[in-house]
């Protein structure tokens, strides 16, 4: 079950925030910094996204009691939400979206980008938040489970400050069409894991 559920929250998490497809807004955020600022960039922004998922990933069983939502409801709610996300990977929505945030950082010179557009909403958004609660949900307060949970994230967010800290070889790697490629290969897994979220929560109520 330990291992079964450390795949399952590893696949989910690392294709909702999707470290790679990360690469070309970072890019433009950073755009005329030097490479320290850059690396400062990626070190913050990790830091920052892996806090709020780890902070949910600990509240999100005490949310589920306070708000009296079952796991059952939340998985089907979470589902279609996620079910949405997917669709806009696998038809360049998101991408698009990605790439207007970054933009309007650049245009604005925001003081502090690592915060906003890149941990806040490109890495911790709300998919991934969604999915960081969903995941707990399923952990239902064991320790081992929340404390794979929290390694997972851990994880992702490592794997997000070495995409950016890769961004320029990796870009040059894939390409425009690479990117795009990956994104849709992404989002149609996603889709198929928001399904499965939205199917457990069905089958649970149905047996009650």
């Amino acid at each position: 079950m330990l291992l079964d559920f450390a795949v399952s929250a590893l696949l989910t998490l690392f294709v909702v925030v999707d470290p790679v497809g990360l690469v070309p807004s970072f890019l433009a955020v950073t755009d005329g910094l030097p490479l320290k600022a850059r690396r400062s960039v990626a070190l913050r922004a990790s830091i920052i996204a892996g806090a709020i998922l780890v902070g949910t990933a600990l509240l999100g069983d005490w949310l589920f009691r306070t708000l009296g939502i079952s796991l059952s409801a939340f998985r089907i709610a979470g589902g279609l939400l996620l079910f949405s996300i997917a669709s806009e990977m696998v038809f360049g929505v998101r991408l698009r979206r990605e790439g207007e945030a970054a933009e309007e950082a650049v245009e604005e010179r925001a003081r502090n980008v690592a915060a906003f557009p890149l941990a806040i909403p490109l890495m911790a958004g709300p998919g991934a938040i969604t999915a960081t609660v969903l995941l707990a949900g399923r952990a239902d307060g064991h320790l081992p489970l929340v404390g794979v949970l929290i390694a997972v994230v851990i994880l992702v967010t490592i794997a997000c400050f070495a995409a950016f800290i890769f961004a320029r070889r990796i870009s040059r790697l894939l390409g425009m069409t690479g990117n795009i490629v990956l994104s849709r290969l992404l989002g149609v897994l996603l889709a198929a894991l928001a399904v499965q979220f939205v199917v457990d929560g069905i089958r649970v109520i149905l047996a009650g």
